[in-house]
């Protein structure tokens, strides 16, 4: 193994590469490595001065640190995402590509088999694998989301260069396997379940549909129901049955346990009446208000 060494970080990711077919990923390949060969070249950094390493889906670059970052940046933050307009205007939804990348710097020593070893790599990967960065990307009309690591920020970044406003990057915390990472988002957060900005925490939310890629959004949960009668009292669970309780009290039960729903374990008074949801909000399950439904008592 080599000894590590001082190297920029560059990782561009497709998304959504594995819901196309063998023939459209072929494509997208092509498309990923013609797009990263001119963002080096149009940076000043040439095959000399990187290695690169494939990841099926993306792409990873090892450049010489004493290669241009700002350079780098200024291509990353202006023509990249220009390029990739210009390409998926014109292009089929099964061939448009819309990437994620992270920037990052950071020590790395490449092994007897070529393969690239280090803590700093480790963290530019989680990076690039993070749900924060996914969803940024899903919530965005434009085709890049581009994340730096809290170094780069801190020695390039933050310093405000012509053509890389610092005031365009966000402070976001991912959480990983390791602990949690700082890190910097261009541009607009991503919205958290709470419906405001999500800078703090990654969550692990993926979005994830079983048998896709993790980069689609997930189902949304049934819409709340609407008009008198149907929506479920505070802390209460359903599952399919109305409920309506007049004068009652409840206290100890569990509602649910099947498609029909159930009760269990609690105490009931007043009247509460169950049936399926009608439009009108009233159940047709009969009462449970001690009698039957020709007024007669009944035993508890």
């Amino acid at each position: 193994m080599t000894d590590p060494m001082s190297r920029t970080i560059l990782l561009l990711d497709i998304e959504r590469f594995s819901d196309r077919d063998d023939v459209e990923q072929a494509y997208l390949r092509r498309m990923l490595y013609d797009l990263t060969d001119r963002a080096l070249e149009r940076a000043g950094i040439d095959e000399t001065r990187r290695l690169r390493a494939d990841r099926g889906d993306a792409v990873m670059e090892l450049i010489d640190a004493n290669a241009s970052v700002t350079a780098l940046l200024r291509v990353l933050l202006s023509e990249v995402p220009a390029e990739l307009r210009a390409v998926n205007r014109m292009a089929s939804r099964s061939a448009q590509m819309r990437l994620r990348g992270v920037l990052a710097t950071g020590y790395v020593a490449v092994d007897e088999h070529d393969g690239w070893v280090g803590s700093d790599l480790n963290h530019a990967c989680r990076l690039l694998d993070a749900a924060l960065l996914r969803r940024a990307l899903r919530e965005r009309p434009d085709d890049f989301a581009l994340c730096v690591s809290d170094a780069l920020y801190a020695g390039v970044v933050r310093h405000d260069h012509p053509g890389i406003p610092a005031g365009d990057f966000r402070p976001v915390t991912v959480d990983s396997k390791n602990g949690s990472l700082k890190a910097w988002l261009h541009g607009p957060l991503p919205v958290g379940r709470d419906g405001r900005a999500d800078r703090d925490h990654d969550h692990g939310d993926t979005g994830e549909v079983p048998g896709g890629s993790g980069d689609r959004p997930a189902p949304r949960p049934p819409a709340a129901p609407d008009g008198p009668g149907q929506a479920p009292a505070p802390g209460a669970h359903t599952t399919g049955t109305s409920i309506t309780v007049q004068g009652g009290t409840f206290s100890g039960g569990v509602l649910g346990g099947n498609q029909y729903g159930g009760i269990s374990g609690g105490h009931f008074s007043g009247d509460v009446s169950f049936g399926e949801h009608r439009g009108d909000g009233r159940g047709d399950g009969g009462r449970r208000d001690g009698r039957d439904g020709r007024g007669r008592g009944t035993d508890a």
